[in-house]
């Protein structure tokens, strides 16, 4: 089972990122579950999911402890959040990030996520919509397909340019 971690602020679609996650692998064959953890957060406070995939059926729904994969969809967290807790030995982080962070110890990847956003003019109440293009960096790591990535968008979303900025971040997402 491969489980994944994704802190978020209220309010920029991380809890959306998530459930995406699973369709897009639920799309390719596998099996996959998505569930939120907050409170009675507001707009901006830190907010974390969890998504699990495999091959097999879950039987499990709850809170992720060791994840193997934890995303930041706002770097801001980590002023709050020791994001990296729990995460299993050589695993993996993808940040939100015009700037690569280094994390000794596991494999990180950053990709401006913000900026592709931002240059689809994709935002909602002046928040740029990061959760798209973060399919996208997920589908260049290989945890989904692009094709059923660009499926669980449109599924969710009627909005093209969604598809746009996941083709865009799969593309400048360096691995």
């Amino acid at each position: 089972m491969y489980e994944i971690r994704i802190h978020s602020r209220g309010g920029q679609g991380g809890v959306t990122a998530a459930r995406l996650l699973a369709l897009a692998a639920f799309r390719d064959g596998k099996y996959a579950t998505a569930c939120p953890f907050y409170g009675a957060e507001r707009r901006g406070a830190p907010v974390v999911s969890f998504v699990r995939i495999d091959d097999l059926p879950i039987k499990v729904y709850s809170q992720i402890r060791s994840p193997d994969m934890v995303v930041v969809l706002d770097a801001s967290v980590m002023d709050t959040v020791d994001v990296l807790q729990g995460l299993k030995p050589g695993g993996t982080v993808v940040i939100n990030s015009e700037k690569p962070h280094e994390f000794p110890g596991f494999a990180s990847y950053n990709v401006d996520l913000t900026g592709i956003a931002l240059a689809e003019n994709l935002a909602i109440a002046g928040t740029p919509i990061v959760n798209t293009p973060f399919l996208g960096a997920a589908a260049k790591l290989g945890i989904v397909s692009v094709d059923s990535a660009k499926q669980a968008i449109r599924e969710m979303f009627s909005d093209e340019r969604n598809v746009k900025v996941a083709e865009a971040a799969y593309e400048e997402m360096v691995i």
